[in-house]
């Protein structure tokens, strides 16, 4: 062998088996990576489809294990408020106090009358309680309103509906309290006046947060629910949002309890034998000279008796 000779150079044959078998390595290699990332793609599909399986079927039975509440007692969406002797004399006098007239004499403030022969007149009030209406009417009217159901000259039904719900930054109080209140007349009906009383009497701003859940239980507890655990836990779980969510709709769609065709336009809206209150919300005075006008009204007519006259009789004959 020649001293030039050069055995351990591959020669082009060779060079080419060589290229040709990497190549085929890293095709081999290649196409392992492929299917192995095809398998953990489709790894992370089932993943993610059982994902979402898992989470539709936790919400539907979240749904199911859930059902929207009502509130029990009520008369259609309405709260009837049978009496008022669990608040103070002071507060609620049991007729109207006279007032000063302009002309320095001393007049009173007509109460409509209940007889034996005559109905009670029937008063819707929809309220809401972020209206400062719905305050002004509670404060000038309240005491003449507990005279008259203590009396049982009229029926009076609180209607919850949250009209100004979008006017609390967010917080939904309207909504809330009109629930909240659905809480107290479900679990301590005695005590929803009161707590209505409360509610309208001490409104928070239009355009403020108004109170929290936990709050609302609190002014619940404090006029003396019953059971005032079990009130709590149904205003703070919301037990009956959706119900006085859909009690406003039913109201704005009409028609309101206690009317043929009326619907709600604004809160407060009063109606008495249905028909819409459209004074004065801060006037006791000419509210309640409505509630006559519109008892008198729809007062029935005596039906007329009619007595027979004796059949005369033939004398003996003589």
């Amino acid at each position: 062998m020649s001293s030039d000779e050069t055995p351990n150079v591959p020669t082009p044959r060779t060079s080419r088996e060589a290229v040709r078998e990497k190549a085929q390595q890293v095709h081999a290699k290649q196409s392992r990576a492929r299917i192995m990332r095809r398998i953990i793609i489709g790894a992370i599909a089932i993943v993610a489809v059982g994902a979402i399986g898992t989470a539709v079927t936790m919400a539907i039975s979240s749904s199911v294990s859930k059902p929207v509440l009502s509130p029990k007692g009520l008369d259609g969406d309405g709260i009837v408020v049978g009496s008022v002797s669990d608040m103070s004399a002071e507060t609620v006098p049991t007729t109207p106090v006279p007032e000063e007239s302009g002309a320095g004499e001393a007049t009173s403030e007509p109460a409509p009358t209940a007889t034996p022969t005559t109905a009670p007149v029937d008063v819707h009030i929809y309220v809401d309680y972020l209206s400062p209406g719905a305050g002004d009417f509670e404060l000038a009217n309240t005491r003449q309103l507990a005279g008259w159901i203590n009396e049982g000259a009229v029926t009076v039904t609180y209607h919850p509906v949250a009209m100004l719900t979008a006017s609390s930054n967010g917080t939904k109080y309207s909504l809330r309290a009109a629930a909240a209140a659905a809480c107290v007349a479900t679990h301590s009906p005695d005590k929803f006046y009161a707590f209505n009383h409360e509610l309208l009497v001490d409104q928070p701003e239009v355009d403020s947060p108004g109170g929290t859940d936990a709050e609302l239980a609190d002014l619940a507890v404090a006029v003396g629910v019953d059971s005032a655990k079990v009130v709590r836990a149904c205003i703070e779980d919301q037990d009956y949002i959706t119900w006085a969510k859909n009690a406003t709709s039913r109201a704005l769609e009409g028609p309101l309890d206690g009317s043929d065709d009326l619907v709600l336009t604004s809160a407060p809206m009063i109606v008495v034998n249905g028909e819409a209150y459209v004074g004065s919300l801060k006037d006791p005075a000419e509210f309640s000279q409505f509630v006559l006008t519109v008892a008198s009204e729809t007062e029935p007519t005596p039906e007329p008796t009619t007595t027979s006259s004796p059949t005369p009789t033939e004398a003996p004959a003589s």
